[in-house]
């Protein structure tokens, strides 16, 4: 695909509750996202789909305040220039990094409770450890384990849990399939499949595009920093610069 350029993309009717207008990030002076502008609704999934280096994670880093940008990035809302990292996560979204980013000298237990650490509403701790046991029976048989000693899949599962243990409204996913098995691989999708039913609205950076474009409602396509082409997930499935590209088809 060529021509890259900034496509805004909105999608169900109503307010965004995510709202992404122009954003530019840049490291040392190099841009990794150029204008950038798109919409996440209220209990979708949508996924940014994109090789290595084409400004997908950076987008992430933006929206959960941990790297400084130009442009607007709205979250139910709230302006979210200024805000602090965990003052976002308290405002309901939360981001599971590449990489997992959990404290493996703690146990299960340890990183499950940390995330739990601005709330308020102490009595629906145990039942949302509950709910994460359920939706992740591994963790359960595992809870004072070492982390560190775990599966990368259980590892995964772990990052997942914790994310859900703050009560998001707002899931930022980071290639969650990376490192894994195919069959955990699906394991995963499903379990965002079922988080998103269960009415967490999901925004996805995957590579694996062809699982990506199917639990997903709406989907961009990053190159070099811009949005190439967006649209429908089922669309850009049977897209056929999609397919040539990112599907081996």
């Amino acid at each position: 695909m060529s021509g890259a350029q900034t496509v805004a993309i909105d999608g169900a009717d109503g307010a965004p509750y995510l709202e992404v207008r122009d954003l530019r990030v840049s490291y040392d002076g190099i841009k990794a996202v150029h204008g950038v502008s798109f919409s996440v609704h209220r209990g979708e999934v949508l996924t940014l789909i994109g090789a290595n280096g084409a400004g997908k994670t950076s987008i992430l880093r933006a929206l959960s305040g941990l790297v400084p940008y130009d442009g607007t990035i709205a979250f139910a809302g709230r302006d979210l220039r200024g805000v602090p990292a965990h003052r976002i996560v308290g405002l309901g979204m939360a981001h599971v990094p590449e990489g997992r980013g959990i404290f493996g000298n703690l146990t299960v237990r340890e990183n499950l409770r940390l995330a739990t650490w601005q709330r308020r509403d102490r009595g629906a701790i145990d039942e949302d450890l509950a709910r994460v046991l359920k939706i992740f029976p591994r963790l359960g048989e595992r809870l004072d384990q070492v982390s560190g000693t775990l599966s990368g899949g259980e590892q995964q599962m772990l990052a997942v849990g914790r994310a859900l243990m703050t009560r998001a409204s707002l899931l930022l996913l980071d290639e969650p399939s990376m490192g894994l098995s195919p069959r955990l691989v699906r394991e995963i999708f499903a379990v965002i499949a079922e988080i998103n039913r269960a009415g967490t609205t999901v925004l996805l950076v995957e590579q694996n595009a062809n699982m990506a474009l199917h639990v997903a409602t709406r989907a961009c396509v990053l190159e070099t920093g811009r949005i190439a082409l967006a649209g429908p997930a089922k669309e850009l499935l049977d897209d056929r610069r999609v397919r040539d590209a990112y599907l081996g088809a």
